[in-house]
């Protein structure tokens, strides 16, 4: 069974940083692609990131380019979203995600993803 866990969620002021994890499990495969979106109270699902499973070629919102960066950690079981210069928009509950059969490709659709971590931005 697919299991993705957030963390590395919390409180910072406009400006700052964090770096969220997702670790992920029940895969047979490492190359999969991972996205992550957020979601804030009253506001559509907003998907900020995506790393694919093939190459680890990586793609940004344009609302978060140049200050979010996605990795993949050696293990391959786990993805980070490190979030530099935060802005009073980007709070939101964040998701990592995988899609439909474990594919290696970024798209617009997720099939599984985790409980979220909340982001909070407030000086």
């Amino acid at each position: 069974q697919v299991q993705l866990v957030e963390s590395g969620g919390g409180l910072v002021q406009p400006g700052g940083s964090l770096r969220l994890s997702c670790a992920v499990s029940g895969f047979t495969s490492d190359y999969y692609a991972i996205g992550w979106f957020r979601q804030a109270p009253g506001k559509e699902r907003e998907g900020v990131s995506c790393i694919e499973g093939s190459d680890d070629s990586t793609y940004y919102a344009d609302s978060v380019k140049g200050r979010f960066t996605i990795s993949r950690a050696s293990t391959k079981n786990t993805v980070h979203l490190k979030m530099n210069s935060l802005k009073p928009e980007d709070p939101a509950y964040y998701y990592c995600a995988t899609f439909p059969y474990g594919s290696r490709w970024c798209g617009d659709e997720y099939e599984y993803w985790g409980q979220g971590t909340q982001v909070t931005v407030s000086s």
